[in-house]
């Protein structure tokens, strides 16, 4: 079962990295943080190698920031740029 689950991790790095820079690193973070989060937050940017992340709150981009460096080693596993950073952002803060 471990070969298929690697093998699985394989072919979706693949394809994520032929959808292009940004949109590969977009849509590796619902991989990276997991569906409970992916339902809360939203990848909506690459911009100079840092993803934006959407959050409801403050306390969310609190929370997450704690996890950020997790998250970032699992997206680099699927993005074809190397992304340097995350910046969580509150929904309608600017």
């Amino acid at each position: 079962m471990q070969q298929a689950g690697s093998g699985l991790q394989k072919i979706v790095a693949q394809a994520l990295r032929k959808a292009g820079d940004e949109p590969s690193a977009l849509m590796a973070w619902p991989i990276a943080c997991g569906a409970m989060i992916a339902e809360k937050t939203r990848a909506v940017s690459l911009e100079d190698g840092i993803l934006r992340v959407e959050v409801p709150d403050r306390t969310w981009r609190g929370e997450l920031k704690t996890l950020a460096p997790r998250y970032l080693a699992t997206i680099n596993q699927y993005s074809s740029k190397r992304v340097m950073g995350i910046a969580f952002i509150v929904a309608g803060e600017r």
